[in-house]
């Protein structure tokens, strides 16, 4: 691998990177078509069903540099497809345009793929390299191979707590922890996951929204769950701003789009609930409390990513902030008065570590 080689499958992380919250449940991918040196064009995967990162570069190319085509190497973070989805196989357009040389950070876990868009590469006599910078693209795409690689979305939890490791005061009141920035974030983090999920006692005591208000986004899919329903009808859970499932004991039922989805509790929600998400391909769910859920979460393992918020307040006594388990540290940063914490689980996302960033 040369330092242009690494510098070139970047700028495809950079451009995959333009995708989140709009791709899935496809993946992030970025392409790069070079012709001695110069890069020709770029392209990404804008949004679920539309071109491919491949389709979309090579269409970028312009008319007077399209004969270059056939001398050129395509960089791009994935192994090009090579079954008929939403659109054609982009491991055939590659063959049809007759790209010289192929080089892909990563190779694509889903089935349907899964070594076979380098296979056609290779029976068309296209050169192909992979694993170049391999665990960036696994760190993108983090959620499309935990979907795929374990039949289980991607679980983030995150939390806010004080200086002293308290979440809430004793009584449970709402006490703002973090600063704007870090509010803004959270948000935007929010338009970039599958879902949103919050316990019984949060949904009931804080009456949350669970929207990205403060950023401009699609709306993850939001879960709470209400055992006996006693969800007031003017919580705001309950309107019709986004698509909404309230997991409970007693009835399954769909309301516009209010989902009641029965569930066993007397053998335990979580994997009932992840296992519902995998049917219905949502990549990933980020856990946003209170304090009992984050902990079971913990307490099961089910957990790949934990963000957590430090503000500078102290409570003295409180709800104690939940306690990580199997934690590899990833990523930290300041936002002016919070500091914030990346941990993925030790035995499962730290294959992932390599590339760890936001």
């Amino acid at each position: 691998m040369s330092m242009n080689d690494a510098l070139l499958m970047t700028r495809c992380l950079e451009l995959a990177a333009n995708g989140k919250g709009t791709t899935a449940p496809n993946p992030m991918v970025g392409a790069v078509l070079v012709h001695n040196g110069r890069i020709i064009a770029e392209g990404w995967h804008h949004q679920y069903g539309g071109k491919h990162a491949e389709v979309d570069c090579l269409d970028n190319v312009a008319e007077a540099d399209k004969y270059l085509i056939p001398e050129s190497t395509m960089y791009v973070t994935l192994e090009p497809c090579a079954h008929h989805g939403k659109t054609p196989p982009c491991a055939h357009r590659l063959v049809r345009e007759g790209i010289k040389k192929v080089v892909i950070a990563n190779a694509d876990p889903f089935a349907l793929v899964g070594g076979r868009g380098i296979a056609i590469l290779k029976e068309a006599g296209i050169a192909v390299e992979t694993g170049l910078l391999a665990a960036e693209g696994a760190w993108l795409n983090r959620r499309f191979f935990c979907f795929h690689t374990r039949q289980l979305p991607y679980v983030v939890l995150k939390w806010a707590q004080t200086a002293d490791g308290f979440i809430a005061p004793a009584n449970r009141s709402r006490y703002q922890i973090t600063n704007t920035h870090s509010q803004q974030l959270v948000h935007k983090w929010r338009t970039e996951e599958g879902a949103i999920m919050v316990g019984a006692t949060t949904a009931l005591n804080d009456d949350p929204a669970l929207t990205a208000r403060l950023w401009a986004g699609r709306q993850p899919l939001r879960i709470a769950i209400d055992r006996n329903l006693r969800l007031p009808v003017s919580h705001q859970l309950l309107n019709s701003e986004a698509p909404t499932w309230i997991l409970n004991a007693t009835t399954d039922e769909v309301r516009g789009k209010l989902t009641f989805l029965k569930v066993d509790f007397n053998t335990g929600i979580l994997p009932q609930l992840l296992k519902l998400l995998h049917e219905a391909s949502i990549l990933s769910l980020i856990v946003e409390g209170g304090s009992a859920l984050l902990n079971s979460f913990i307490a099961a393992g089910l957990w790949d990513e934990a963000r957590v918020f430090t503000g500078p307040a102290a409570l003295g006594s409180g709800v104690a902030a939940p306690q990580l388990h199997n934690a590899t540290k990833a990523f930290s940063t300041t936002l002016t008065t919070d500091r914030l914490l990346v941990f993925v689980h030790s035995e499962g996302s730290a294959t992932y570590l390599a590339g760890a960033d936001l």
